[in-house]
């Protein structure tokens, strides 16, 4: 997943602290101020990459008759071992992978290949299952296609597709299954987001809250919670907390009944004193997921 949400956020502190959050799990991205807040708070010298991409106004700007000079342009504007993305929906995403990228510059994007470079074609418009199918169809008809070992299609290695609008849980899950039906396999895809992807949640959209749970009142400890009888949804956890490994879950427990020896959590701020400085190494890898863990396309189906 790419990150393409600067220019849709609050404010420049705003992209820096979602585009770093982003960056735990992926390397991609156009937001320069996660880079630069993560190389001043976490140590790490550069958490993301980008490439070269055009944009809609650096190809419309040529005009509808210039199309295929703005995209001959892209491909000879760069090294031919490099990896750019060109915007291809500015009038007809249809004709343009089949007529310009498929016939007009076909020999230029297989010269391409020959040095190790790929054209990512970018649509941006229109229903995004329906779209990709389609590229890949008029892509695979114009290149040809191989077949994995899992039995699904996949384009030569020098072009490949990016989505990067209306891109959200819902929609990845549709966009993957409609590539499945197809036959398609998802190497031939990357996703990106914009608008969805660093505001787009508050605290309740993973039910985030900081709750007290225990005070030190004349020297005598006293749990603190609440247990409204409106909503037991609300209620929160009391007591000293300790949270541990039980059958192989993460598991919070409460009134003090935990075991501290295996506290799986630290003190790292207390007292107006950084206690433990984490790099962001140390985030990355303390966020890994094994993939045997986790059915991502039911997760990705669900209804957000």
């Amino acid at each position: 997943m790419h990150d393409f949400g600067y220019r849709g956020a609050s404010s420049v502190e705003s992209a820096a602290i979602g585009g770093a959050a982003h960056l735990v799990n992926f390397k991609g991205t156009d937001t320069i101020a996660a880079l630069s807040c993560l190389r001043k708070v976490y140590q790490c010298s550069m958490a993301g990459f980008s490439i070269p991409a055009s944009e809609h106004s650096t190809m419309t700007s040529w005009g509808r008759e210039g199309e295929v000079d703005a995209c001959r342009n892209m491909l000879q504007q760069f090294p031919q071992g490099m990896v750019i993305a060109c915007v291809s929906d500015s009038y007809d995403i249809w004709k343009c992978c089949s007529e310009i990228w498929g016939k007009e510059l076909r020999e230029a994007v297989i010269e391409k290949g020959t040095s190790g470079g790929t054209l990512v074609v970018r649509p941006d418009s229109g229903d995004p299952p329906t779209v990709v199918v389609k590229c890949l169809e008029i892509l695979g008809a114009a290149f040809g296609t191989s077949t994995n070992s899992k039995g699904y299609k996949v384009l030569p290695p020098y072009i490949r597709l990016i989505q990067g609008d209306g891109i959200s849980y819902k929609s990845l899950g549709a966009i993957m299954e409609h590539m499945k039906l197809n036959n398609w396999s998802i190497e031939n895809v990357g996703f990106g987001s914009g608008g969805s992807l660093l505001q787009k949640l508050d605290r309740d959209t993973q039910k985030c809250a900081y709750k007290c749970s225990y005070a030190v009142i004349n020297d005598k400890g006293v749990d603190v919670y609440k247990q409204p009888v409106t909503d037991s949804g609300k209620n929160s956890k009391k007591g000293r907390l300790t949270l541990e490994i039980i059958d192989g879950n993460y598991t919070t427990i409460e009134n003090g009944k935990g075991d501290p020896e295996k506290d799986l959590l630290i003190p790292v701020f207390e007292d107006g004193h950084l206690l433990k400085d984490f790099d962001f190494e140390d985030i990355r890898k303390r966020a890994e997921l094994n993939p045997n863990d986790i059915d991502i396309l039911a997760f990705l189906k669900q209804d957000n």
